[in-house]
């Protein structure tokens, strides 16, 4: 696994050691078969298999407060309907993940695991300050990656707080990445782009993007590769030999159980 960062943080992403050794994994949303994503059952049974890096996203309610929530609506997972931003925090008390488990704050998930590392996903204008303001709050700056599809919505929340915290590109940077690194300047774009790893699929349409090539250009450059989202076994262990940083899985189960094969695990604690 690379692990010379271009902006110096090797808090986010440790060395290989006894501690973390190998490349990482991330539950992606926790994990849940019933379905439960992104609720504290999720994140617990993530964290008693032995992850510590968990991905969630973000959303803020009416009143502002950010909730580990994915959807722009309510529909799809809870007893509920309608935008989730159009209610307050008191509005969603009630409402229920599978009909029976909350939706839980971004502040009760950072502080349950206080070394929990915690990969967070901003899906909304109004989700960058508020992050940042949390991350400011807890002096987190260690345990979280600011990541979201915005490169705007990423580089507000960077641009907010008092000490670095690392990132994963956005949409636009890791374009920028695909096209300019070929030419040696992957470095510079990451450091203008202010970003230490990129998080991607195998594929964008048609278009291969996890390749040798792309794994070689970033390490040179010393950015991390994580790829999502990977829940087939075979899949996830070609994907470590070609030498990728992390892997993002609904299936936590699995990713566990194949790192746990190559000595990689556990990576962090459950406390």
């Amino acid at each position: 696994m690379n692990t010379a960062l271009p902006n110096s943080l090797p808090y986010y992403f440790p060395p290989a050691s006894d501690a973390v050794p190998g490349p990482l994994g991330l539950a992606h949303r926790g994990f849940s078969p019933a379905g439960l994503e992104n609720t504290m059952v999720a994140f617990e049974a993530a964290a008693e298999l032995g992850f510590g890096y968990l991905e969630t996203d973000v959303r803020t309610t009416s009143d502002g407060v950010l909730m580990a929530f994915h959807d722009e609506t309510l529909d799809r997972v809870t007893d509920a309907s309608g935008a989730i931003g159009r209610r307050s925090l008191r509005e969603l008390h009630g409402v229920r993940v599978g009909g029976t488990e909350p939706i839980p704050t971004f502040e009760e998930l950072l502080v349950h695991w206080p070394r929990m590392r915690l990969n967070v996903d901003i899906k909304d204008a109004a989700g960058a300050e508020a992050l940042a303001a949390l991350i400011e709050k807890h002096q987190a700056h260690d345990r979280v990656l600011v990541t979201s599809f915005s490169d705007r919505r990423r580089l507000q929340c960077l641009r907010q707080l008092s000490q670095p915290a690392a990132s994963s590109a956005g949409s636009l940077a890791t374009a920028l990445l695909l096209l300019l690194s070929p030419l040696g300047l992957g470095r510079t774009v990451a450091r203008i782009g202010r970003f230490q790893c990129v998080q991607v699929p195998l594929r964008f349409r048609t278009l291969p993007v996890v390749t040798p090539a792309f794994l070689r250009r970033c390490h040179r450059a010393g950015i991390q590769v994580h790829v999502w989202t990977v829940n087939q076994k075979e899949l996830m262990e070609g994907l470590l030999d070609l030498g990728v940083d992390g892997l993002v899985s609904d299936r936590a189960d699995e990713l566990a159980a194949v790192l746990a094969s190559r000595g990689s695990w556990p990576q962090g604690p459950a406390d």
